[in-house]
């Protein structure tokens, strides 16, 4: 049985909306087609881009170990990493 979902998916914005050399956003790791269209999405949809921003996220911080980086913090809205 499925559980009845409450509350609506938020938005993983942190306000940053900066992209990198691939289109991704820098705060929230969406694509711009996700950002765009995000109030049009389904619950569904939304919590499949929040997944996806956090695997893109958990790449950031590997690449960033491997170049020995201090990776940025992800304080506003932890993506329960």
């Amino acid at each position: 049985m499925l559980q009845l979902e409450i509350f609506s998916i938020d938005s993983p914005c942190k306000g940053i909306c900066q992209v990198n050399s691939r289109g991704y956003c820098l705060g929230c790791y969406r694509s711009r087609e996700e950002r765009f269209h995000w109030n049009q999405l389904s619950d569904e949809q939304k919590r499949h881009v929040n997944l996806l921003c956090q695997q893109r996220y958990k790449r950031f911080l590997a690449r960033q170990q491997e170049q020995g980086k201090q990776p940025p913090s992800m304080e506003q809205g932890e993506l329960d990493l």
